[in-house]
């Protein structure tokens, strides 16, 4: 199976999208549900760490998919406090005090899944570029 192609082998207009739409709109949408549903702001919250591994993978290297994910845990973090914020609504998630706090943890949880995705692909690219072994011998 084929991995998806690498973020910088998409076109710009994608990879703002990707890159910069992505954690902006999730965050969004999680700083709303924070004031509307905890289990669905807690939900959705631990679901964008799929998101987060999956843009990783998007990188050929751990430490690309960690500034990737350092820079998408820090967009989702801080679109959950200005939304929360700029909502004024009563808070039904439980969040950090200060909320700031939050962009803090987002941002460190971005940088390990982005690295865990960006390991994982290299992984997968190793092995997809290795020689075939020769059938009936041993591994």
């Amino acid at each position: 199976m084929g991995a998806p192609p690498l973020l910088l082998e998409r076109p710009v207009g994608a990879q703002i999208a990707l890159a910069i739409g992505g954690p902006l709109i999730l965050g969004i949408i999680c700083g709303l549900l924070a004031g509307w549903n905890e289990t669905a702001y807690l939900v959705l919250s631990i679901a964008a760490i799929l998101g987060g591994i999956a843009a990783g993978y998007e990188h050929p290297t751990a430490d690309e998919g960690a500034i990737r994910g350092f820079c998408g845990g820090l967009l989702f973090g801080t679109a959950i406090v200005t939304t929360v914020a700029v909502s004024n609504a009563h808070l039904d998630a439980k969040l950090p005090d200060p909320h700031f706090g939050l962009v803090i943890v987002t941002t460190i949880l971005g940088i390990i899944f982005g690295m865990i995705g960006g390991a994982l692909r290299r992984r997968h690219d190793r092995r997809a570029s290795a020689p075939a072994r020769p059938a009936g011998r041993a591994a």
